[in-house]
C-alpha cells in the first residue's frame, strides 16, 4: 500500500502493513483492560459508568490517533492508572470535589500541559526534577493502586483499632481475585498477549457461576455519553482549591508521560543520539489528549507502556497506533459486557500493575541518604495518606530541607525549590 507507506514512512523505518498491524493489535490486547478498569474506578466517584466507558474508548481512541497520524509513533494511548485513582479516591472521594470540578482540574492540567509542551518549557521541568523522586512517585502510586485492588478484592478491610486488616478470604471475591492474580502472573511470566485482559474475562466469567453475577449479552448499541460530555466545572474546580489538585494532576502526567515516551521510543530503536527527534509532537498529542478526555467524561489520558509489547512484535510507525485506535473504537459495541466486570474481577489486573510499578526501587540510590529518604517518604506516604498528593508534597518538601541542611543545596535545580515552597505554603498558609 503505497500512500500508507508513504504517510507513514514504512519503508525508512524497515517495517510494513502486516507488522503493523500485528503490533497494534499486540498492544490492544495488553491495554485493553482500561476499558474495564476505568470505568470501575470512575463509578466509586460517582460517575454514570456506562457514560464513563463510552469515554474511556473515546478518549484512547482519539489519543491513540492523534499520537500516530500526528507525530508517528507507534504508542497507545488511554486513562492513565494511578491518575483515575487519584481523581476517584483522593480528589472526589477523600477530597469531597464533585467529580465536575474534578474534570476540570484534569482540563486546567492538559492546558498548561500544552502550553508547557509549545513553549519548551517541558524538558527543564523533567530534568530539574530529581531522578530519586521521579521513581519514588512512580512506586507509591503503585502501592497505592495495590491497596486499592485488595480493598476491592475484599482482601483487606478497615479495622478501628490497627487501621486495616485481612478481610474474609472465604468470600466469592476474594477467592476469585486470588485466583484471577496468580492466573495473570502466570500468563505474564509464559508471554501470553493480553495476560491482564484473560485474567479480568476468566473472573468475570466465573463470576456467574459462584458469585451471583448476571449475564446481559454480549454487543449493543453504545451508551449515552451525555452524562460526562462537556460536564466538567472550571469554576467548581477553582472554587475548591485547585492549585495542590493541578499541581498533582500536571507533574504526574508530565513523569508518565515523558518516561513512558522514552522507554518505548528506546525500545524501538527510535531514539537520535539519546533523543526523540518528534518528542514534542508526541508530547503535545499527549496534552491535547487529556484536554480532550476531560471533555468526554474522564481522567487524565496519557502514553501506555504497554506499547512496549507492539514494539516488541514490530511496530516501528503510527501506523500500530491508528490500529490500535480503531480496535477501541469497536469496543464502543460491547457496553453489555464491560457493564458485567465486577470490582473484583479488575482488582487482580490493579494489584499486577502495581507488582510492576515497584520494581522501579531498584534506581534510587540508596547509598545517600538525602536521595534515598526522601524518596522512601513519598513512596510510604501515598498509600498511608491514601493520597499521591500529600505524598509529592512530602517528598519535594523533604527533599529540599535535607539538601539545604546538608550543605548540598546548590546541587538542587530551582524547579525543586519552587514546588517544594508551593507545598509548603499550601500547607502553613492554607491548613493542609
Amino acid at each position: 500500500m503505497p500512500t500508507l507507506d508513504r504517510f507513514f514512512k514504512l519503508t525508512e523505518n524497515g517495517t510494513n502493513v502486516r507488522t503493523e498491524i500485528i503490533a497494534g493489535l499486540t498492544t490492544f490486547l495488553t491495554m485493553a483492560y482500561i476499558i474495564f478498569v476505568n470505568p470501575t474506578i470512575l463509578g466509586d466517584a460517582g460517575l454514570p459508568k456506562d457514560a464513563v466507558f463510552v469515554a474511556t474508548c473515546l478518549a484512547a481512541a482519539l489519543g491513540t490517533a492523534i499520537m500516530g497520524l500526528y507525530a508517528n509513533y507507534p504508542i497507545g494511548m488511554a486513562p492513565g492508572m494511578g491518575l483515575n485513582a487519584y481523581f476517584a479516591y483522593a480528589v472526589v472521594l477523600g477530597m469531597g470535589v464533585p467529580w465536575q470540578a474534578a474534570l476540570g482540574a484534569v482540563f486546567v492540567s492538559g492546558c498548561l500541559f500544552i502550553i508547557v509542551s509549545l513553549i519548551g518549557l517541558r524538558e527543564m521541568i523533567v530534568n530539574g526534577i530529581p531522578h530519586s523522586l521521579r521513581t519514588a512517585i512512580t512506586v507509591g502510586i503503585g502501592m497505592f493502586l495495590a491497596l486499592i485492588a485488595m480493598k476491592s478484592a475484599g482482601i483487606v478491610v478497615a479495622n478501628p483499632d490497627t487501621m486495616v486488616k485481612v478481610g474474609d478470604l472465604h468470600q466469592p471475591s476474594a477467592i476469585l481475585a486470588i485466583a484471577g492474580f496468580l492466573l495473570i502472573v502466570t500468563l505474564d511470566r509464559l508471554r501470553v498477549k493480553g495476560a491482564i485482559l484473560i485474567g479480568i474475562v476468566a473472573v468475570t466469567t466465573a463470576s456467574f457461576f459462584v458469585a451471583g453475577n448476571t449475564f446481559r449479552g454480549l454487543v449493543s448499541m453504545p451508551p449515552s455519553i451525555l452524562p460526562t460530555l462537556f460536564k466538567f466545572d472550571l469554576q467548581g474546580a477553582f472554587s475548591v482549591g485547585i492549585l495542590n489538585v493541578v499541581l498533582v494532576f500536571f507533574l504526574v502526567e508530565l513523569f508518565d508521560a515523558t518516561g513512558t515516551l522514552m522507554g518505548v521510543a528506546s525500545r524501538a530503536g527510535l531514539l537520535v543520539e539519546g533523543k526523540m527527534q518528534r518528542l514534542s509532537k508526541a508530547l503535545l498529542a499527549d496534552s491535547c489528549a487529556i484536554v480532550a478526555g476531560s471533555m468526554l467524561g474522564t481522567s487524565s489520558t496519557t502514553a501506555y507502556i504497554e506499547s512496549a509489547s507492539g514494539v516488541q512484535a514490530g511496530g516501528r510507525t503510527g501506523l500500530t497506533a491508528l490500529v490500535v485506535a480503531l480496535m477501541f473504537l469497536a469496543c464502543l459495541f460491547i457496553a453489555p459486557i464491560a457493564g458485567v466486570v465486577p470490582g473484583y474481577a479488575t482488582a487482580p489486573a490493579l494489584l499486577f500493575v502495581a507488582c510492576l510499578m515497584l520494581r522501579d526501587l531498584t534506581e534510587v540510590d540508596w547509598t545517600d541518604s538525602t536521595e534515598s529518604v526522601p524518596a522512601a517518604i513519598t513512596a510510604l506516604t501515598i498509600p498511608f495518606t491514601y493520597s499521591i498528593a500529600h505524598g509529592i508534597a512530602f517528598g519535594f518538601m523533604s527533599y529540599a530541607g535535607l539538601k539545604l541542611l546538608t550543605g548540598k543545596a546548590r546541587g538542587v535545580k530551582p524547579i525543586v525549590w519552587i514546588i517544594a515552597a508551593v507545598f509548603l505554603f499550601k500547607y502553613v498558609y492554607l491548613k493542609g
